[in-house]
């Protein structure tokens, strides 16, 4: 056991100390969001700030819960979710595996690849182009415009060149088409890669706002974080339109607040736990590959 000095014990506790501050000020915001959520008028209105509420009340969730927006919001959130994630998996991973492979005009697809990369269009000139399609105010203008993400297209790729070539040509060998190849023995070498990547996506699509507020003027089909955007941002409690058993006696705006963006953020948390084993793995592969 090597011989520790004072001065290493030291440097150790400041360390210490200050990871313990940077992991405080990011659990302490979010045990405060979790805690006004669920803290009644009287004692929001009597205490300026709250880690744990004396009494523990759900008004706020059933509040929102008995909201039609509400539920609405997160309906098309899951959705464009679930279909964008797996179309940008689906065309990532195909259009991945072909630049992997070498066939004349593959240069000039990856240096085109490397420009959108490098350079885009602009907010203006998408939004003509979203607009010319008729993809205004349907869902399809938040899954389309990011179908590819040429980051993601080109660490895929890399990841694709190490596979051993022998797995391919053995394949094919045996009688197997390029699609039953890539079906049935690189997709199932991917995994890990297709879960980092894939919760990388289904992330980017659950906090879909900025494209959300461009291209979707309809409220029907807000996703999530629009919807959060006026009720935190705007402070714009109307936008929930409610159904007949509505609360006569409705709670603060702001437990409103913290509990709209709790049941918004608690979902797309759920899935790391499930993706965690995959995620440490294919997070770094294919960036040291050449």
């Amino acid at each position: 056991m090597l011989h520790r000095t004072w001065l290493d014990r030291l440097s150790d506790g400041i360390i210490i100390l200050i990871l313990c501050l940077v992991a405080a000020a990011m659990i302490v915001p979010f045990v405060y969001i979790f805690s006004v959520s669920f803290t009644s008028m009287e004692e929001y209105l009597r205490r300026t700030f709250i880690l744990w509420p004396e009494r523990w009340v759900t008004s706020a969730y059933q509040y929102i819960l008995s909201n039609d927006r509400f539920v609405k919001s997160i309906g098309v959130t899951v959705y464009i979710t679930a279909l964008g994630t797996l179309l940008n998996l689906a065309f990532t991973t195909t259009m991945a595996y072909g630049l992997s492979r070498q066939f004349y005009g593959r240069k000039l697809i990856l240096f085109m690849v490397l420009f959108t990369f490098l350079f885009s269009a602009g907010i203006i000139p998408t939004y003509l182009i979203v607009k010319a399609t008729g993809l205004i105010n349907t869902v399809w203008a938040l899954i389309l415009p990011v179908l590819i993400s040429p980051w993601n297209l080109i660490v895929f790729s890399q990841f694709f060149k190490g596979i051993p070539e022998e797995l391919n040509e053995a394949a094919l060998m045996d009688g197997a088409n390029p699609f039953t190849v890539f079906k049935s023995i690189i997709l199932p070498l991917s995994k890990p890669a297709l879960a980092t990547f894939g919760l990388f996506y289904a992330v980017s699509h659950w906090n879909s706002y900025f494209t959300g507020i461009l291209y979707i003027s309809n409220p029907k089909l807000w996703p999530i974080q629009v919807l959060l955007r006026q009720i935190v941002v705007v402070n714009d409690t109307s936008a929930l339109t409610m159904t007949e058993q509505i609360l006569s006696d409705p709670p603060p705006a702001e437990t409103i607040q913290m509990a709209a963006i709790l049941l918004a953020t608690v979902p797309i948390l759920i899935l790391y736990p499930f993706l965690q084993k995959h995620f440490a793995k294919g997070v770094m592969i294919g960036s040291v590959k050449g």
